[in-house]
């Protein structure tokens, strides 16, 4: 009796733990190739500025969100179709932030991002500009530029990649304070340590409440410091002190995501509340796997708590795909749950770069994940 229990508990978790097949993880890649592909034929000169109300460069944060997970992509497949199409992304801005060396938005710094892993990776191109661009930025001593919690995904990991590629440690230095600052200090701190969730900015804090009474925790907003954090934490040493508080925060994050996962595997707009927008929502569901995901990878996530919500997210995001590589439940840009209303599963968003990026991004570290 006591023998074919324990035999019964152990096929249990083998079964519900175990990898992806090989078929299955070539259906997680296959996915993300038809999403990217769809995007890439729709856009094929990468060069071309956005017409969304008004023109804008392509090295706008939208777009730059996109490459980040186009680098990903390359990361399990690499192409030299998505190396030269990033490549002449970045070689027409000239390896610049939006809007030029001077720039303290943090939007227009996102490119950053991948101008250093493109050159970390192939060794072409020049950071530079992106040099000369933080420390302007820095000299100015002031650290209270992030009051908007998507800063921190689009600027912070651009200051932490320049520290572990060069060993300057201000540039350290500096995307710790400005984050602490955005944690604990914008708006009384954007971060609620309880229930480890964030306000976007001060003007969600309480006591800002959705219609139902409870707090304000917009999905995507949450997504991009999640992103921020593996971004951060997958280029540092254990040993930094740095690693140690970005660590923290991550677990705390980790935690309180989990809890407004729904069963169906998405999170929707509003994390903790369903009074007004209840349908899913693919772009914090995909950065929340992401995140999931890398966490479970580096042994930071209990993988018998995180992994039933990874293998559900991907899923969720899975059925997100239409036929012609479209992606379907994508918010469009904005500031809160009830931006891009109503969320549907055939609405065209304003932007669709940064969904897909963001799609990338999560199905790229699942795909790592059942490696």
């Amino acid at each position: 009796m006591q023998k074919g229990r324990v035999i019964s508990i152990l096929l249990f978790y083998l079964f519900t733990f175990l990898p992806l097949s090989a078929q299955s993880r070539q259906e997680v890649l296959q996915t993300a190739q038809k999403a990217n592909d769809y995007f890439m034929a729709k856009y094929a000169d990468p060069t071309l500025p956005t017409n969304v109300k008004k023109i804008r460069p392509s090295s706008l944060w939208t777009r730059a969100v996109y490459y980040e997970g186009l680098m990903a992509l390359n990361a399990i497949d690499p192409k030299d179709a998505y190396l030269d199409y990033a490549f002449r992304w970045a070689d027409f801005h000239q390896w610049t932030p939006r809007n030029g060396v001077k720039t303290t938005d943090a939007d227009d710094q996102c490119c950053a991002q991948t101008y250093i892993e493109y050159q970390q990776l192939t060794g072409k191109g020049t950071l530079e500009p992106t040099k000369e661009n933080l420390a302007k930025q820095m000299a100015s001593g002031r650290t209270d530029y992030w009051t908007w919690i998507d800063a921190i995904q689009m600027a912070m990991p651009v200051y932490v990649k320049m520290y572990a590629i060069t060993g300057d440690k201000q540039y350290l230095d500096y995307a710790m304070k400005s984050y602490l600052w955005s944690r604990n200090t914008c708006g009384g701190g954007l971060f609620n340590v309880k229930e480890g969730l964030w306000w976007r900015d001060k003007d969600y804090v309480p006591p800002y409440k959705e219609k139902d009474g409870k707090n304000c925790y917009w999905s995507r907003g949450n997504g991009w410091v999640y992103a921020a954090l593996v971004r951060c934490l997958d280029v540092l040493s254990p040993k930094d002190k740095a690693y140690k508080q970005l660590k923290k925060d991550f677990m705390l994050m980790s935690d309180g995501l989990l809890k407004c996962q729904h069963e169906d595997g998405f999170w929707h707009a509003s994390l903790v509340s369903d009074a007004d927008y209840p349908t899913p929502e693919m772009t914090g569901t995909a950065l929340f796997l992401y995140g999931m995901s890398w966490g479970i990878r580096k042994g930071l996530l209990n993988e018998s708590l995180y992994r039933p919500a990874c293998d559900k997210a991907w899923k969720a995001l899975e059925s997100c795909l239409h036929t012609d590589g479209f992606l379907g439940w994508n918010q469009g840009t904005g500031k809160d749950p009830s931006a891009g209303q109503p969320v549907t599963f055939t609405r065209v968003p304003d932007f669709e770069d940064y969904g897909t990026g963001c799609y990338l991004l999560g199905l790229s570290e699942y795909y790592k994940l059942n490696d």
